[in-house]
């Protein structure tokens, strides 16, 4: 935010948030090149207004009060709501600047995701891009709050706080290392998954959810289960070979492009396919720009899939020692 953008700012509420981030009072005016006292007496006058404290004055500092804690959230939303519309004020001036806030999960973050931000560097240079990293549901909640202005996620539901730009269906499969028995099916049933040992990621993840509730007899049959929160384990121990894992190709992209890890399809009809969707806030007029760069977005995510998929029906590797139970 500019110099000049700043004075739209209410400086009360600058103040407040220079003190909470630095611990004083005289470390805040530095922050904000004005003297100490004139900081102190803003707050001061505001406290005043308010009719409560908003520090904890003590030796060592000062500490946000309750009530100072919810100012300081209304500083950062002003914040926010600010560059959002001076961004949108530089597009209809048909400048191609201003911040953009995307959500994106966890698995993308070696996939796509890479490749997107470096064509929106290439292609819209003014673009300062702000990338969230969260799960499906976190990103959804910050899209419909208003707290980034595009959301790549897993499974989501139609809403009326949501524009879905882009959707596309990601059907189950079993992710196997390149040397692994099951390798050469072109597609295998629930019931061989569960002959080997299943990496299997945490309650908090829809795919884990839907398992419980549509194939719970797999959990419990599988050889006792790997449950972790990071995708990143149960993609490394599937490449290693000693486990399978139910997923989707984008999740294994990296792995299926460089031949490490093969995704065979499910035979079973009863496999609901998951999702991916590029979305925007319906809450508000979206920027122009943040509905350019969905479009952009949803390109190379079809992009990047078409080539997992092409890479994904390669044939195994020759010679592969296959590994058994």
């Amino acid at each position: 935010m500019s110099g000049h953008a700043g004075s739209l700012h209410p400086k009360a509420l600058r103040y407040v948030a220079a003190v909470a981030q630095l611990g004083s009072v005289q470390a805040a005016a530095r922050e904000v090149s004005i003297s100490a006292s004139a900081v102190d007496r803003q707050i001061l006058l505001l406290e005043e207004d308010l009719g409560v404290p908003l520090f904890e004055r003590l030796p060592r500092g000062m500490r946000l009060t309750a009530a100072g804690e919810l100012l300081l959230a209304l500083s950062q939303r002003w914040k926010a709501d600010l560059n959002r519309t001076l961004s949108d004020i530089r597009q209809l001036q048909g400048v191609s600047h201003g911040e953009l806030r995307l959500a994106a999960m966890d698995s993308h973050v070696n996939g796509f995701l890479p490749e997107f931000v470096v064509a929106v560097g290439r292609e819209h240079p003014g673009i300062q891009l702000e990338v969230d990293i969260a799960s499906p549901d976190d990103a959804v909640n910050l899209l419909a709050k208003g707290g980034v202005d595009v959301a790549v996620a897993f499974n989501v539901k139609p809403q009326r706080e949501l524009n879905i730009i882009w959707s596309a269906a990601l059907p189950l499969g079993c992710a196997v290392a390149a040397n692994h028995a099951l390798a050469r099916e072109e597609r295998v049933d629930l019931k061989d998954v569960a002959a080997w040992p299943l990496a299997v990621q945490s309650r908090a993840l829809a795919i884990r959810q839907y398992l419980e509730r549509r194939h719970g007899w797999l959990l419990e049959q599988a050889r006792p289960p790997l449950v972790t929160n990071s995708l990143q384990l149960v993609k490394s121990l599937v490449r290693s070979g000693g486990h399978v894992a139910l997923t989707s190709e984008l999740d294994m992209g990296p792995e299926i492009l460089d031949g490490a890890v093969r995704f065979i399809p499910l035979r079973d009809k009863s496999a609901q396919p998951q999702s991916v969707s590029v979305a925007t806030s319906a809450g508000r007029s979206p920027p122009r720009m943040a509905r350019i760069m969905a479009e952009l977005l949803a390109r190379h995510v079809q992009d990047y899939m078409a080539r997992v998929r092409e890479a994904g029906t390669a044939s195994p590797r020759k010679g592969a020692r296959s590994q058994r139970p």
